[in-house]
């Protein structure tokens, strides 16, 4: 257990923020009404797509271009996430696409289910050890608005909590803060953990990935893990028209508006060469390799 408590100068989050949140969360059967739940549908809406559209597929793949307007609109709610700033998850992340499912993978499924699901959050060394202390994101630290956003990152939920807590009041900031991080915590670190162990691999990827269909339910397409590994520069994660992928669905309303440009889906050619045909050999969660049919 003791891997799991060190921590970094600059990192508090993982033992501060995060039980804090928690904590906040367990408060939420005392302050239920509906006007609560309205305020965290609304904030995991923001919130979310400032994850997954924002610093998923905008920042770390670069698959489709925004506005730098509404590039930083969709950032500066994926900072108030609470899961980090643009800077150290978008690098964390190109990591674990650089290093799928081995020993150097930031939250690695070949550690266990905890680790990947969030005990990789809490081990800040070993983390700084595998991905080589953040060398990938050159593109985002040249940009002073990212560099703010690094350096004053836990002053903006803390913004947040006020403003709720002046219209709400404590209420507001238990559903608005406690219950809608938690929530996004835990639907966010499911792609790490759940979508590397349950679900199918229609695509030879070669690592772990699957597409778990309740998962991309709840993370707005997220789930269709699979595919994203397959093509990894898809603004498109559900792929196939019954994939629910509301993060594409609003990309695509962006296109359709001008907003977004340059929006890169996976080609023909593309997915023949990666359908699964015959058998394929294939990393375990336990490290075995199995045979795939």
């Amino acid at each position: 257990m003791e891997k799991y408590l060190r921590i970094g100068p600059g990192q508090p989050s993982a033992i501060v923020v995060m039980p804090l949140v928690h904590l906040l969360a367990g408060f939420a059967p005392f302050c239920f009404s509906w006007d609560c739940v309205g305020v965290w549908l609304g904030l995991y809406i923001l919130t979310g797509l400032g994850i997954t559209l924002g610093y998923h597929r905008n920042l770390c793949h670069k698959s489709f271009k925004l506005p730098k307007w509404l590039e930083y609109f969709f950032a500066y709610w994926g900072a108030l996430a609470l899961q980090g700033d643009p800077i150290v998850w978008v690098s964390t992340h190109r990591y674990h696409h650089k290093y799928t499912d081995s020993v150097k993978d930031p939250h690695s499924p070949l550690e266990g289910f905890w680790f990947s699901h969030m005990g990789w959050v809490f081990d800040v060394e070993s983390e700084k050890e595998r991905s080589e202390r953040a060398t990938n994101v050159a593109d985002l630290e040249n940009q002073p608005f990212y560099k703010f956003l690094q350096q004053t990152y836990i002053v903006h939920p803390a913004i947040l909590g006020a403003l709720l807590y002046a219209i709400g009041g404590f209420p507001y900031v238990v559903w608005g803060l406690g219950v809608r991080g938690t929530w996004g915590f835990h639907v966010t670190f499911l792609v790490n953990s759940a979508c590397h162990i349950w679900g199918n691999q229609p695509w030879k990827t070669g690592d772990l990935s699957r597409n778990n269909w309740l998962v991309a339910l709840v993370t707005f397409g997220e789930g269709w893990h699979n595919n994203h590994h397959a093509f990894e520069h898809s603004a498109r994660h559900g792929i196939e028209w019954w994939q629910l992928d509301t993060a594409w669905c609003t990309i695509w309303t962006l296109k359709k508006l001008g907003l977004a440009t340059h929006v890169k889906l996976p080609t023909d050619a593309q997915k023949k060469k990666m359908a699964l045909n015959g058998n394929q050999t294939l990393p375990s969660a336990d490290g075995i390799p199995r045979l795939l049919k």
